[in-house]
């Protein structure tokens, strides 16, 4: 017995002649075949979302660090970096909604070219700034077009993961699209926070950032490759597959060959930058040092994070000039503030009468060096083997709050450059107010305070701020090469503060080596005062590299 055909329900499509039928999905857009439970796939799916999202943070990360490093201020290269980053994310996510219909394999393809992208732009960037003599300090130059241009790049790529990895996941398991945002959002933000903190804490400090990079870069391809070909293998064509499959490879073959080839890229790249006379190249806990020279008759020169610190052929009057205006008083009790290398400590100790002096330095092996470096220590005169020496590993600005207050007649401030953003605090008016709390009674205070001639208005902010936090100040300068605010060797300037609760005088302690034209320089540098200049605070910063 034959069933009659049910009839059609009034109100529906067929029983309307003429009236066009829903249209088939489009390819790619049905369920997927998987080789897996559905539970099963959407764990793999969303542990894809969670590598993928941590290393392109640590892609971001990369550059702001690098960038940092080259070419200095690194609130700009942040903000720079970031913000270009967030603007290609967006046209990214545009531009990927597209290849949704073929979702697996646009996935795929866009994974192995981040990979490489990202893996890559350490080194493109380093080799830029090291064969290219561009060496940072203001947004110019071909480091900086080049990092806006991986930062473009990289934000496209990871923008276009978005729309691509949720037409996945509702193809495993259809799901309201509240739902299906909160899994992938919450994968890929616990994600980004893993790759936020490996990379301070792990990859950097264990394989330096050029290596880093080539490794997350390996395990993006990895992780993208595998979840496409193991997972949705079916939703691509044989030659789909094939294509992936090659291109997978070649990113992994050329990451692995930069990977082992990046020690001899980054010495080529560092005798580019610092010339073939390099000693001695370490990266500490705190920064890059770098010694050149120093043997053969060759001036030493001390290089922190790529910024020349000190020139051996000159340093000496640096901390000639430094130093001995600030000894001009009691001085028996001396702190020296930043001054690792030992050279503020050497002029020092040429005064009689001093019985202690404390080195507060961050960075213990850069201490460590200028003890056992022969030439280094040569130059300091092996201050540290002196008894009346003693250094604390500290951050300067929270060791002066647990400073006992009046303990010391002099204060050097031997830091780096006031432009440098990571020494922004070290020229606070908070920070001169605790270095003018350990200054005993008739106490004076030196700081280095960066260039007169080529940044005047660092320098009188310097000088408006040490005022600000109640001291009388003294600015003066001499003419030389300042290695902290310049990595070229020009014809530059040294500026300095001298500082107490009375006004001090310019001048040096009977015996010692007297500053040529001091007065004369501190009048130059007169000339050039800047009025009105707001004090830099911590929560308010005035500096600019």
């Amino acid at each position: 017995m034959i069933e009659p055909h049910a009839p059609a329900q009034p109100g529906t499509a067929t029983d309307r002649p003429g009236t066009a039928k829903a249209p088939p999905p489009r390819s790619g857009q049905g369920p997927a075949r998987l080789p897996v439970s559905t539970a099963t796939g959407r764990f793999l799916v969303l542990a894809g979302v969670f590598i993928c999202a941590a290393c392109g943070l640590v892609y971001e990360l990369e550059l702001v660090a690098l960038a940092s490093y080259l070419i200095g201020d690194s609130v700009t290269q942040a903000s720079v970096v970031l913000s270009v980053m967030v603007f290609a994310m967006g046209l990214g996510s545009l531009v990927a909604k597209r290849l949704r219909c073929r979702a697996a394999a646009g996935f795929g393809a866009v994974e192995a070219l981040l990979a490489l992208v990202g893996g890559c732009s350490a080194m493109a960037l380093y080799a830029v700034f090291a064969w290219t003599g561009d060496w940072g300090g203001a947004w110019e130059g071909g480091s900086s077009y080049v990092l806006v241009a991986f930062s473009l790049a990289i934000g496209l790529l990871i923008g276009a993961e978005v729309p691509l990895l949720m037409e996945l996941i509702q193809r495993i398991r259809r799901q309201d699209a509240g739902g299906a945002v909160a899994d992938l959002f919450a994968a890929d933000y616990v994600g980004a926070l893993v790759g936020g903190l490996a990379f301070p804490f792990l990859l950097l400090p264990l394989l330096g950032q050029l290596t880093a990079t080539l490794v997350t870069g390996t395990v993006n391809a990895i992780a993208g490759g595998a979840l496409v070909l193991g997972l949705f293998r079916q939703d691509l064509s044989r030659r789909a597959r094939w294509l992936l499959v090659v291109a997978n490879l070649v990113v992994l073959a050329l990451l692995a060959s930069a990977a082992v080839l990046v020690d001899d890229f980054e010495r080529a790249a560092r005798h580019a930058v610092y010339g073939k006379d390099v000693r001695v190249a370490m990266h500490t806990d705190v920064q890059e040092v770098v010694l050149t020279g120093g043997t053969d008759g060759r001036p030493l020169d001390l290089y922190l994070d790529g910024r020349l610190r000190v020139s051996g052929s000159d340093e000496r009057r640096y901390h000639e000039a430094l130093v001995h205006p600030a000894m001009n008083g009691p001085h028996a009790r001396v702190l020296v503030l930043g001054g690792g290398d030992g050279l503020a400590v050497r002029e020092v100790l040429r005064h009689d009468g001093v019985r202690q002096v404390d080195v507060v330095e961050l960075d213990t092996r850069l201490v460590e060096l200028a003890r056992t470096d022969r030439a280094l220590s040569e130059l300091n005169g092996h201050v540290y083997g002196d008894q009346r020496v003693r250094v604390v590993a500290a951050d300067a600005f929270g060791w002066l709050r647990r400073a006992p207050r009046g303990a010391y007649d002099v204060v050097v401030s031997d830091l780096p450059d006031p432009g440098i953003t990571s020494s922004t605090k070290l020229y606070s008016q908070e920070f001169y107010g605790l270095a003018r709390g350990v200054l005993a009674d008739g106490g004076r205070l030196a700081v280095h305070a960066g260039p007169v001639a080529s940044r005047p208005q660092a320098f009188w902010t310097v000088d408006a701020t040490v005022r600000a936090a109640g001291l009388r100040t003294v600015p003066y300068a001499v003419a030389g090469h300042d290695p902290a605010a310049s990595r070229s060797r020009a014809p530059h300037d040294w500026g300095f503060v001298l500082a107490s609760r009375a006004r001090p005088q310019l001048r040096t302690p009977p015996g010692t080596p007297y500053v040529p034209s001091l007065r004369a320089d501190a009048r130059a540098a007169e000339r050039t005062r800047l009025t009105g200049l707001p004090p830099s605070t911590l929560v308010h910063p005035r500096y600019a590299d």
